[in-house]
């Protein structure tokens, strides 16, 4: 109550802060800008993608989601920015308590893939076995899956016979494709030595038995790898999801202080009216 008395007497005292101010600021702005390329990478990736089909293997097209979630980083940061410029309460409160929901939804998504691993999982399985479908129609899908097939060292869902769900190389009767009972060359356990990679190497793969494939392909699903790495790399997640949590928290303590700051200056302003024509002061 001190310092609020001394600022009595003093109209050109003010109890905001510019270092908060300012900072909150630019904290905003940077990721305005960041939402303002989420926006136009989104906006190009949906105009050029054109493989529908092999996009509706996944729960959500990427491209949308840089999109949704662009516009909303757009929405919530220019009511950060113009707020804090401003010293709008209004604009701070929509802010703060947007930032407070958004961290809660991600930390309940947490606790929630944590609880409901197994079925987390499955859908994961389902969503790999839906791209193995589709894995000739989008060339995108096809090099992402050979990234992971060769990353993790696997080949298939659970399994490399799962490629058989793939039309080009199922091995049904009736197939005549020339890769049947195949595998992409992904799958390809490659010697270091060589200089040229055969993209044939996984000719006939699925007609073998799982010790004679062994010899010249990942024969383990990319299922259980990504379980496996995920496990041994909890800490470096952890440093993901810390990353993504601190600005969040910054951004709310940034906002209340700025808050408090702005409600303490419009009683002081109030004070001083109402004590102008005071002879005492």
């Amino acid at each position: 109550m001190g310092g609020r008395r001394r600022g009595a007497h003093d109209e050109n005292y003010s109890f905001v802060s510019p270092v908060v101010k300012y900072l909150l600021f630019l904290f905003n702005l940077i990721f305005w800008v960041i939402s303002l390329v989420m926006v136009a990478i989104g906006v190009y990736a949906r105009m050029m993608k054109h493989a529908e089909a092999a996009l509706r293997c996944l729960s959500v097209d990427p491209a949308v989601m840089l999109l949704v979630v662009g516009v909303l980083m757009f929405i919530l940061t220019f009511c950060g920015c113009v707020g804090s410029l401003r010293e709008n309460i209004c604009l701070l409160q929509t802010f703060c308590i947007c930032l407070t929901v958004i961290f809660l939804l991600q930390l309940v998504a947490g606790v929630l893939g944590f609880v409901f691993a197994d079925k987390a999982r499955n859908r994961v399985t389902v969503m790999i076995n839906d791209a193995m479908v589709h894995y000739r129609d989008d060339i995108d899908l096809q090099n992402l899956i050979d990234f992971g097939q060769k990353e993790f060292g696997c080949c298939g869902g659970v399994t490399y016979s799962d490629w058989s769900q793939n039309i080009y190389f199922s091995c049904e009767p009736d197939n005549r494709s020339r890769e049947r009972c195949s595998v992409p060359f992904s799958c390809c356990v490659l010697n270091k030595d060589e200089n040229v990679i055969n993209t044939m190497c996984g000719q006939g793969m699925q007609e073998m038995e799982y010790t004679e494939a062994g010899n010249h392909i990942h024969v383990n699903g990319c299922i259980d790898k990504l379980v496996d790495w995920i496990h041994s790399n909890l800490f470096l997640l952890g440093g993901v999801a810390l990353g993504l949590a601190i600005p969040q928290l910054v951004g709310i303590l940034l906002s209340q202080i700025l808050i408090s700051q702005i409600k303490d200056q419009i009683e002081l302003q109030n004070y001083n009216l109402k004590h102008r024509s005071d002879p005492w002061r």
